[in-house]
């Protein structure tokens, strides 16, 4: 099937502090796609659908997030943290030490970079989609002030407040595009199941905004580590991004610890904005 019903095998595993939800399609070598803003794994089903005639596509909501419960309150997220939480479920759902593909977006992306960083020798192929992060900015205070000013934003004036200042500090003051974290109008009308996935996205944006925002855009990734395993490295740009805030890190990345930089379709959010056209040209991707 295509139209993102396919069924999915779902299971939960429990990792320290957490119990993660996972969905499972196809089969093949295992391919992990990584939710990123406030995303959970049901923003991968038309992807995933469309993929698993050749991978196993296992996708997962994040610690905190939609039914990855945490066994305490919830505090600021680490980026390690949920490194270790997708290493522990590649061992899960890749027991044998096939070949394993990691593809991440935004947050996860970043998610994807220092997965890379720790766990090289269990990695065949990376793709991380504009991790925003801004220590590799050319200002990198200019970033550090925009996503404290989101979450500021939120801690002032709600949900609505933070993702006006997103959009405005990425995009300009004229931008009436949804900002990270928020679902974006689909082209058609949503599938009772796409509806229930943006529920829980709009329900997830507290935690993202205060908790996972700054820690993640924070992060400063193991130049050296990256450097080894570069040829396992494929950072995605959205082409209408890449002169964003958003797109600027990854770029600068492959020019100081290597890799490959591919352009996808759309912006920072494309995943959800074209999932069929993305999902072929994560395809070449994997197989290029």
């Amino acid at each position: 099937m295509t139209d993102g019903t396919t069924p999915a095998r779902t299971g939960r595993l429990k990792v320290p502090g957490a119990t993660l939800y996972y969905e499972v399609r196809g089969e093949g070598p295992l391919l992990l796609m990584m939710p990123g803003g406030s995303a959970d794994a049901g923003i991968y089903d038309r992807m995933a659908a469309r993929l698993a005639d050749r991978w196993t596509v296992a996708a997962f909501d994040p610690r905190g997030y939609s039914r990855s419960v945490l066994d305490g309150e919830t505090g600021d997220q680490r980026v390690e943290v949920q490194s270790e939480d997708a290493h522990r479920l590649i061992e899960l759902l890749s027991p044998d030490g096939g070949p394993v593909a990691v593809f991440g977006s935004s947050s996860s992306a970043v998610v994807a970079l220092d997965l890379l960083s720790r766990h090289p020798e269990r990695l065949d192929r990376v793709i991380a989609h504009e991790p925003p992060m801004v220590e590799l900015l050319p200002d990198p205070e200019q970033g550090r002030k925009l996503f404290a000013a989101v979450r500021d934003s939120y801690r002032r004036g709600g949900v609505e407040a933070a993702l006006a200042t997103m959009t405005e500090g990425l995009m300009g003051p004229e931008a009436d595009r949804p900002a990270e974290g928020g679902p974006r109008a689909a082209a058609a009308e949503p599938s009772p199941r796409e509806a229930e996935t943006f529920r829980r996205m709009r329900a997830n944006l507290p935690v993202f905004l205060e908790h996972v925002l700054c820690p993640f855009s924070g992060y400063v990734p193991d130049l050296e580590a990256l450097g080894r395993g570069a040829e396992k490295l494929t950072i995605g740009v959205g082409q209408d991004s890449r002169t964003l805030l958003t797109a600027i890190p990854g770029a600068r990345l492959v020019d100081r610890a290597g890799g490959r930089l591919v352009e996808f379709p759309g912006g920072h959010t494309g995943c959800t904005e074209d999932p069929d056209a993305f999902a072929a040209r994560l395809r070449e991707a994997l197989l290029d």
